[in-house]
């Protein structure tokens, strides 16, 4: 017997590009003619003819905290929700799969931004980093800066260019090369010619635009490599900086990966949070420090090193671990001595999670070498020895040893049944 066909899903996703109707390909208009209800943006209703009958509502805003409620309301109802582009590029489609479900929904995208973009510029896709300021601050554009390096930068609106030339400028990347590309794939399609950061003095365009920046740095500009162990002097520090090699290392030991979460506590000035987030764009990192003008220090400095998402909470650990999300990965760079610290975050952690501390001291490094003992896991001493003047010869000056521990915590293996031996609570089952 045939079983008879599911019912489409009762969302349709349709990615409209900037020409609008005209674009919109069969298997979209159908979607449009059909819904009971669009919702979209004002400018993309404004897109669609008459014969899209449908009552049109325009998204609130905020956006994000309304889907909820919006689709609620119209439950039971055929409803088309207007896209820029490709819905789940940057775009609503996001929302409404963790909100929906992805078997709730019917997505129709069309070419996104970026697709026109590197066609008009005859760069290839797989070759181009893309950051978008779309509701984000533009200081995230600064972890994307390496010489030679293509961006296409996803425009707020019409001031989008001008500020990124400002932070090109501001960060050592005067030099690179810019274009404003508007209205793409539209009748009004507009490409600005290229210029420099440094000259670009164009007045707002379009809002509707994407930047196209072809890096380069400035000769006298500091370079920031995409690898842990920035130079020291890309921070503002007070001298609490876990100074570059010991850094590096640090982070070999903490391993980020993309999605994780570290707790960075003492810090200082937050160099290991920094460098966690700039591995990788969906990593997030949240540094506990108990003094208000370092906690400051380091928000300045998660600006300008292209990290503005890092969260500083400004108190004393372990009190101030309270309500923070989980981590895949804790730092311990300052506060080892605080009743009940280190047990705290071996408590927070889960299994598989990593742990790593670092300390000058003897009282701290006690307190280590008893962890080492407890949970096993690496304890090494780092020594760090730079070549100095000695009169008209060179020679070693020795930094202070850092005593490390790092450690993983254990995943405990599943219990293994023997073979012919019933699991608990199944003898005699089958009687």
């Amino acid at each position: 017997m045939t079983r008879p066909s599911p019912p489409p899903p009762a969302v349709a996703v349709v990615g409209l590009g900037a020409d609008g109707w005209a674009g919109a390909p069969d298997a979209a208009r159908d979607e449009l003619r059909a819904a009971d209800v669009l919702i979209g943006g004002p400018r993309q209703l404004a897109l669609l003819p008459p014969e899209c009958g449908g009552e049109r509502i325009a998204w609130p805003s905020p956006l994000r905290p309304a889907v909820p409620a919006l689709l609620a309301a119209h439950a039971g109802r055929r409803i088309a929700v207007l896209a820029s582009g490709d819905p789940m590029f940057y775009g609503i489609g996001r929302a409404l799969t963790e909100e929906l479900g992805p078997g709730a929904l019917r997505v129709l995208p069309h070419p996104s931004s970026v697709s026109y973009a590197c066609a008009r510029l005859g760069w290839p896709v797989e070759d181009v980093e893309v950051v978008t300021l779309v509701g984000r601050p533009a200081a995230r554009l600064a972890a994307a800066l390496h010489e030679g390096r293509r961006l296409l930068v996803l425009s707020a609106g019409a001031a989008t260019p001008a500020d990124v030339a400002a932070l090109l400028r501001d960060r050592g990347f005067g030099p690179s090369r810019m274009r404003a590309l508007e209205q793409l794939g539209g009748p009004a399609e507009r490409l600005t010619d290229a210029a420099a950061a440094d000259a670009w003095a164009r007045p707002p365009g379009d809002p509707l635009n994407v930047v196209a920046v072809e890096c380069r740095r400035a000769p006298d500009a500091l370079r920031l490599g995409a690898v842990p162990g920035l130079p020291d002097a890309a921070y503002e520090h007070d001298g609490q900086l876990t100074k570059r090699h010991v850094r590096a290392a640090t982070l070999g030991a903490l391993a980020p990966a993309p999605g994780e979460v570290l707790w960075d506590i003492g810090g200082g000035s937050g160099s290991i949070a920094v460098e966690w987030l700039r591995t990788h764009p969906s990593c997030r990192a949240f540094t506990v420090e108990r003094d208000p003008v370092r906690a400051e220090r380091i928000g300045r400095n998660a600006e300008r090193l292209g990290v503005p998402g890092l969260r500083v909470v400004t108190g004393a650990a372990p009190a101030a671990l309270d309500g923070l999300p989980r981590p895949d990965a804790v730092f311990i760079g300052g506060g080892l001595t605080a009743p009940g610290l280190l047990d705290a975050c071996w408590r927070a952690l889960p299994e598989g999670g990593r742990l790593v501390a670092n300390t000058v001291t003897l009282e701290s490094e006690a307190l280590l070498a008893d962890a080492y003992r407890r949970h096993g896991g690496d304890l090494v001493r780092l020594a760090v020895a730079h070549a100095v003047p000695v009169g008209g010869f060179t020679g070693w000056r020795q930094a202070m040893p850092v005593t490390q521990w790092a450690v993983q915590k254990p995943v405990r293996q599943p219990v293994q049944q023997p073979t012919g031996v019933p699991a608990a609570g199944t003898a005699g089952a089958e009687r």
